[in-house]
């Protein structure tokens, strides 16, 4: 059956053909041929993507469409939309994990035979691997009740933009089958017809890239397509609230989203994995996505987690969780005189407190619980008498606060709590406050991970296993209980911790003023010679465009993180001059490299910025919002093309305007047509720039830094004033 459901955008058209929108619009506008409309709105069109991929053919302009591309492509416009379509290729991908036989038997006939026995051989694979009810939305099989976002950190809302009406924990009914008829589990022949074109395809990709990759591709390309609906928890932060947690063979995660945390557990035998949340499709994608990444039993169900709770007698091992924050509607008027609320019946506001007692209720006596909080929730006087009965009770075992940019929202800094569920009151009680907010990154690339959890880790151990106290002067502290049990109960780590160590006071501050004034003097002799005028000259021009038509450069665009981890640079380290400091998610996607002498170029936000790579910034993924231009030394130097691209008037020529944003074109920027040694010439003056405007910048940083450490030494006793 040829693929004639799958709709595709114009931009999916560009993403095919391998050009710009504009491309795609002067097609429609020049070809009376082009494919017509399918879907979509006046504004946004839709098109069948069969239909584009013959017309693309025939007009020369794509000989194959990309298995990847092709897949995506098919699961982003299934008609019943893409979350549909990625429960419907998780099963696919499970049976051809678990059953590949069973799956080349099915899918040897025509698409109608494998449509009639999909839902057999499925059968034979959910039941086993997924325990209990699971709301998997397959073709007329029941549901699991409405969509809900009350109880999901992903942020779904309904049409008109508020929380949907809270889902009844109700177990839907196994998906039965027939291969001839409709069966009780409401799976009508042939109901999986319009998704076989994509399991075909996706089976293809798995042959190539193996079923759980293939999975963790086309979840990661939904979610980062729409990044507004989901607030998802960094692969870092989950692996580091795991390693907290500790080895367990219980684990809950009663909002898990897409299951990021669960995923992040070590896997040992006879593990068993509880999941819930409030939308069903979430729900069904981590049942799917943690049977493809381990052997553990899957328990995974959809339900308001708070008003109507899937496991109320399971006793956990650990429970990992990053619940919704600040909601009003989190049960407070049903759930009253709930037996979970052991510490105090939370406020209306402090839904987050409802989380943690749901948590410490779900562990077994000893098992341990890390939550990812709002800083709010350690301060506000709403939740001090539930903060102090925590303490008091030994439940509450650390607050970990992180650095700005570890997770959404990103301007805050959120802190994780680990609680353990106490086996005995503890004679003299202790908490562990943590403050890493020495290890926020610079700009937009997120935190020094590696800091982040070599410094909690080992503090967190010192404190839990060994039993001895923690002083980690700015860093960590272990802090009596008693200490903290006044009027607010005010639990901010850096509200606690001692100050930093005298060493970084007077003796580093002489280091930093010696470095300033070799810095000062470096600048004076760069400092560039008094300007002579010279008369105004006219010179042919080119264009970025023109030059990579004509293969003088190489034009990339970056934003793919590639397989390996690799230090990315971002268009704020561009900016600053600053080595690369960012990270993408890994992708089996190509991803760019930086090489000496690649020029480096912003495209949003204004300014005249270009930057020439040089050693220490080699061997970098490129990241978002960067063009890089790799020019052919023979024909171009990289130090006239960054020079000339800097160019005031050139770069507003080149750019764009809308009401908030200012994006560059970086095809229309503009440079003379001279011969390689005028070139240089320019190049030998753009360097010395560079030069004196790097020591410009870092004569900034360390005034800033002497000044800032001089308020410091002074306020804290650390610096006589004399």
């Amino acid at each position: 059956m040829q693929d004639q459901a799958t709709e595709v955008t114009a931009a999916g058209i560009a993403r095919l053909a391998g050009v710009g929108r504009a491309a795609v619009s002067n097609w429609r506008r020049r070809h009376a041929d082009f494919p017509k409309p399918v879907g979509g709105t006046e504004t946004s069109p839709s098109f069948a993507l069969a239909e584009v991929e013959a017309w693309l053919r025939k007009q020369g302009k794509l000989a194959e469409v990309p298995l990847r591309e092709r897949v995506w492509q098919q699961l982003a416009g299934h008609p019943e939309g893409p979350l549909t379509a990625l429960v419907h290729a998780g099963c696919a991908l499970l049976l051809i994990h678990e059953r590949p036989t069973v799956w080349l038997a099915a899918s040897a006939g025509s698409d109608e035979h494998l449509a009639r026995l999909l839902p057999g051989a499925l059968e034979q694979v959910l039941p086993p691997r997924l325990v209990g009810p699971v709301g998997l939305s397959l073709p007329g099989g029941a549901a699991a009740g409405p969509p809900s976002a009350v109880n999901t950190p992903d942020g779904t809302r309904g049409a008109d933009g508020a929380p949907m009406t809270p889902a009844v924990n109700k177990a839907p009914e196994p998906p039965a089958v027939n291969s001839a008829a409709a069966t009780p589990g409401g799976c009508a022949p042939l109901a999986f017809l319009p998704s076989v074109p994509l399991l075909r395809g996706v089976a293809e990709l798995a042959a190539e890239a193996g079923a759980r990759q293939t999975f963790e591709f086309l979840l990661g390309r939904h979610l980062d397509a729409n990044p507004r609906q989901y607030t998802l928890t960094p692969a870092e932060l989950a692996a580091l609230m795991a390693d907290l947690a500790g080895p367990a063979r219980r684990v809950l995660d009663p909002a898990c989203g897409t299951g990021a945390l669960l995923r992040a557990v070590d896997t040992r035998p006879d593990q068993e994995l509880y999941a819930q949340d409030s939308a069903p499709d979430l729900a069904a994608l981590t049942a799917l996505r943690l049977a493809l990444h381990s052997r553990a039993g899957v328990h995974a169900t959809a339900g308001d987690t708070l008003r109507a709770d899937a496991f109320p007698e399971l006793r956990a091992d650990a429970v990992l969780c990053h619940p919704p924050f600040n909601e009003r509607n989190w049960g407070h008027d049903e759930l009253a005189y709930d037996p979970r609320w052991e510490y105090g019946f939370p406020a209306r506001t402090e839904s987050e407190l409802a989380w943690v007692q749901h948590a410490l209720a779900r562990l077994a006596d000893g098992g341990t619980a890390v939550l990812l909080m709002p800083p709010a929730a350690a301060s506000r006087r709403s939740g001090r008498r539930i903060r102090a009965d925590l303490l008091r009770r030994g439940a509450l075992r650390a607050v970990l606060a992180l650095p700005v940019g570890a997770a959404p929202p990103y301007n805050i800094a959120l802190h994780v709590w680990v609680l353990r569920r106490p086996e005995r009151t503890p004679v003299s009680p202790q908490v562990l406050l943590m403050d890493t907010g020495g290890f926020a990154g610079e700009g937009r690339g997120g935190p020094d991970w590696t800091a982040v959890r070599e410094a909690v880790l080992d503090a967190w151990r010192t404190f839990e296993r060994t039993g001895r106290p923690v002083e980690r002067p700015g860093l960590a502290r272990s802090v009596p209980v008693i200490e903290l049990l006044d009027d607010d109960v005010d639990l901010a780590p850096a509200r606690h911790l001692p100050p930093p160590a005298v060493a970084d006071g007077a003796e580093q501050l002489a280091v930093v003023r010696e470095r300033l004034g070799e810095t000062l003097r470096r600048t004076v002799e760069l400092t560039p010679p008094p300007a002579e005028t010279a008369p105004p000259v006219r010179r042919p021009l080119t264009t970025v465009g023109e030059l990579a038509r004509g293969g003088a450069l190489v034009m990339r665009t970056g934003g793919n993180g590639g397989p390996a981890r690799l230090p990315v640079l971002t268009d704020t380290d561009v900016l600053a001059g600053t080595s690369p400091s960012g990270a993408l998610p890994e992708s089996d996607e190509e991803a760019v490299l930086t090489e000496p002498g690649d020029v480096v170029v912003p495209v949003l936000g204004g300014g005249s910025v270009a930057r020439v790579i040089e050693e220490e910034a080699a061997g970098a993924v490129l990241g978002r919002n960067l063009v890089l231009l790799r020019p052919d030394r023979t024909a171009l130097d990289p130090w006239f093309l960054a020079g000339f691209l800097r160019g005031t008037a050139n770069n507003r020529q080149a750019s764009s305007y809308a009401s908030t944003a200012t994006r560059l074109d970086v095809r229309r920027l503009q440079l003379p047509r001279l011969p390689l040694d005028e070139q240089r010439r320019y190049g030998a003056r753009f360097r010395a720039l560079d030069e004196f405007e790097r020591a410009l910048r870092h004569t900034t940083r360390l005034g800033e830094q002497l000044m800032r450490g001089m308020y410091d030494g002074l306020t804290d006793g650390t610096v006589a004033p004399d």
